[in-house]
């Protein structure tokens, strides 16, 4: 059975209310588990520990069956100035919070720790890391190989810890923070959904700007709904790959 994966990134008290309404849509619409892409202190102003609301909203979501993973730890380029036009690219014009991007395996090793200490504090079960942006260097890539996760992602795989094993799971995102940007991400998003309509998953990977837009957020649900109707199976992240592991158990 195909299936699909519904992220929500960069979840933090200051996006809650970005996403209540188009979370209310989705219950609406039945049973479709969400992982939740968690950033323990958004920009450095927003540490989860400190808004207890937002705390037991998550918690109410891991008990209906939805995932918390790990998002970054700031979700902010706070390195060194870029210093080649390639590097100015990537950090300035692609994204600003690619906080993993550039980060030696020590540094990067200690967020990791940090926020996985916050989801053990918490009592939340922790399986998978997301890099902002989906960009990681080599040295968050070492510190990930023993870290005792599942999984992390990519724009267009999944990949099981610690070996980096890829499994093809091609995702669908916009840039949403203009109206050019808007028109273009429908067209190329549209394009993608066509293109791996017959894909074992698909990841529909979310952002808060795109609830800011009624243009986007009509988007997702419309592509929601449509992919209910044609039989998909809803899973989070975790639940979809041990699937494939217990299919490839059987098989084997």
């Amino acid at each position: 059975m195909s299936s699909f994966l519904l992220v929500l990134h960069d979840v933090a008290p200051e996006t809650w209310s970005d996403y209540r309404r188009f979370v209310e849509e989705v219950d609406a619409l039945g049973p479709v588990p969400i992982t939740w892409l968690v950033v323990p202190d958004f920009h450095s102003r927003q540490p989860l520990e400190a808004h207890s609301g937002l705390r037991r909203r998550l918690e109410e979501r891991l008990a209906r069956g939805d995932e918390l993973a790990l998002h970054g730890y700031f979700h902010q380029d706070d390195g060194v100035a870029p210093r080649t036009p390639g590097d100015w690219l990537m950090r300035r014009i692609y994204t600003h919070e690619g906080e993993f991007y550039r980060l030696e395996e020590a540094p990067a090793r200690q967020r990791l720790e940090r926020g996985m200490g916050l989801f053990e504090r918490l009592g939340w079960p922790l399986h998978g890391f997301v890099a902002p942006a989906w960009l990681m260097s080599d040295g968050t890539r070492r510190a990930l190989r023993d870290s005792g996760l599942s999984y992390t992602s990519g724009l267009h795989h999944l990949y099981r810890l610690p070996d980096f094993q890829a499994v093809a799971a091609p995702g669908l995102t916009w840039s949403a923070r203009s109206a050019w940007r808007r028109g273009v991400s429908r067209l190329v998003c549209a394009g993608t959904a066509a293109l791996h309509r017959q894909a074992p998953v698909v990841r529909l990977g979310l952002h808060p700007v795109d609830m800011r837009h009624e243009f986007s957020r009509a988007y997702w649900l419309r592509l929601l709904r449509r992919m209910l109707e044609d039989g998909r199976r809803p899973l989070t992240k975790i639940d979809w790959l041990r699937q494939q592991e217990q299919g490839a158990s059987a098989t084997a």
